[in-house]
């Protein structure tokens, strides 16, 4: 892909550490000879080349041996053209089998790999084996061994919609369903663990509500929730699944929340009395702390969707305070965004400071956060034409190193932020470095890019200079593990049938491929003409050595 701003080269050389003069960093061996060959350089080279060819004709004996050439094929007959263009296609049939045999078992073309292994050397270019110390590749080994393992988990969404108020709604005026029965199907399942214990059977309410979880008809659930109420007036979960699926409205969400708290507080403190007691009742306080940090997760972001956003980053503070070991509810990607609403950048950069751990699991959200805080000190000052005619200063090539990680870690996210593709409503389960991340992320994240002048147009410059640096990115890694390749099968299952998935960037073949390709059908077809036209072809033949002798004689 190429930037199409006239980045090309400051954008690949980001990767590089950042000098301390404020110039654009050094170029490779690559980087220099492409230079040298640019432009008037390369008709020079031509031109020199052709000199002395002419300078050297008589002590190689050109005309002889060309002389002596041109009679051995005029000597030939039609049948040994046969014979050697069906033994050309024969093999280069063979090299293209074979080529594309050994693409899709190790996702490398096998004549690029030796190049690369065994002339690189010849010509100059040597690789470091060893990683220093907190360099991208002794990173990107840490994480392999960790994060290989859980590529394509399903996560909840963090700042996962309601269902009442915002996605019936969103059925009511389009007739379409935003909701997968898979992704739906997993929040069942999230409930069931989150909302049920095996001591249900000892309160009759929470027995119903075990019924209620498991029910796929949402009046159904509905209506058992409110059986469970009749119960028992303080059933929470009985009020927060009213707040989820019966509320038309983030403020009959929040009065409805607001009495889970009530319930759900006196029922965590009566559990933590008796936490000590039994196994039981150890399960049972586990089950009631996540209903209250629930509850209280959803006021903040009812309160943040209201406007009162202080009062929601009071919220989340406390739960993050009060409940440190749940960390896995990713309670921090709500106060960033909260955060970036009140533009607190300072406090931003803090819980990054926190998050952004090579020992913590990434997300969009973390990268792209990241990315935008570098952005934000360079953007508003960003020319593409004038960082192409100086290069890139200090700051502009951490500004692009951060969103060139960004793009590495989720490739789909720029084009939802650039408004190229068109968003939707973000599932309740997200596959991360998947299209779904990416639009849950775009969803909630693309005003906070919009408010920060010239952000996007940073990024709209350097983003697709990612690629320039990873080849193949469902193969190869750069600053993380390399790209799983399941991701597209999961996203297909959590969004909805009318959303175009977004596959980016797709497995591209090497060039030797279609190298070997081409010569195989070319081959291919001149062994074909030549068995039915021997005598044209062989006319043919004579006449492009002809031509030859001529083009060497003359000069």
């Amino acid at each position: 892909m190429a930037d199409g701003d006239g980045l090309s080269e400051a954008a690949t050389a980001a990767a590089s550490p950042a000098p301390a003069s404020g110039l654009s960093p050094p170029l490779g061996w690559r980087e220099r000879l492409r230079a040298g060959l640019a432009g008037t350089g390369a008709s020079l080279w031509f031109v020199a080349g052709l000199g002395l060819l002419y300078a050297l004709r008589v002590p190689l004996r050109l005309c002889e041996n060309l002389a002596a050439v041109t009679l051995f094929l005029n000597s030939l007959t039609p049948k040994f053209y046969v014979a050697l263009t069906g033994t050309s296609s024969l093999i280069s049939g063979l090299i293209f089998i074979f080529e594309w045999w050994y693409f899709h078992k190790h996702g490398t073309s096998f004549i690029e790999q030796v190049s690369v292994s065994h002339l690189r050397p010849l010509m100059g270019g040597t690789e470091s084996s060893i990683s220093e110390p907190g360099s991208p590749s002794s990173n990107r080994e840490s994480e392999t061994s960790r994060q290989n393992l859980s590529e394509c988990k399903v996560w909840r969404n963090p700042l996962n919609l309601f269902r009442g108020a915002e996605y019936r709604r969103y059925t009511w005026v389009t007739g379409k369903e935003p909701l997968t029965y898979y992704d739906m199907n997993l929040s069942a399942q999230d409930h069931q663990t989150f909302f049920t214990c095996d001591t249900d059977f000892l309160r009759p309410s929470d027995t119903v509500m075990q019924k209620a979880w498991r029910e796929r008809n949402p009046p159904a659930r509905i209506k058992a929730a409110y059986q469970a109420l009749e119960l028992n007036n303080d059933c929470a979960t009985a009020y927060v699944l009213l707040a989820e699926e019966e509320a038309t409205t983030i403020v009959d969400a929040e009065r409805l929340f607001k009495q889970a708290l009530k319930a759900g507080e006196t029922i965590y403190r009566r559990s933590q009395q008796c936490q000590h007691q039994s196994p039981q009742h150890e399960a049972q306080l586990r089950r009631d702390t996540n209903v209250l940090v629930y509850i209280k997760r959803r006021l903040a972001m009812c309160a943040r969707k209201l406007g009162r956003i202080r009062e929601a980053v009071k919220i989340m503070r406390d739960l993050m305070k009060e409940f440190p070991p749940l960390t896995m509810l990713n309670i921090h990607e709500n106060l960033l965004e909260s955060l970036l609403e009140l533009q607190a950048y300072a406090d931003v950069q803090a819980v990054l400071a926190k998050y952004d751990d090579i020992s913590l699991p990434k997300s969009a959200a973390i990268c792209y956060t990241a990315a935008l805080l570098k952005t934000r000190t360079v953007s508003d000052k960003f020319s593409p034409e004038t960082a192409s005619r100086r290069g890139l200063n200090t700051a502009e090539i951490n500004a692009v190193e951060a969103i060139h990680r960004a793009v590495e870690f989720n490739p789909h996210v720029p084009k939802y932020l650039l408004e190229m593709k068109s968003l939707i409503l973000p599932p309740e389960h997200i596959l991360k470095r998947g299209d779904s991340e990416a639009i849950a992320y775009a969803f909630f994240h693309l005003q906070h890019w919009k408010r920060i002048e010239g952000a996007l147009n940073l990024l709209q410059c350097t983003w697709e200079g990612t690629f320039r640096m990873i080849p193949y990115p469902l193969e190869k890694g750069h600053l993380f593990y390399p790209y799983p390749s399941c991701t597209e099968t999961a996203d297909r299952e959590l969004l909805p049938t009318f959303h175009h998935v977004s596959v980016y960037p797709k497995k591209e073949l090497p060039f030797f491929i279609h190298f070997t390709a081409g010569l195989c059908s070319s081959t291919a077809m001149i062994a074909l003409l030549t068995h039915q036209f021997p005598e044209i072809m062989g006319v043919f033949a004579k006449a492009v050595s002809m031509i030859s002798r001529t083009c060497v004689e003359y000069l």
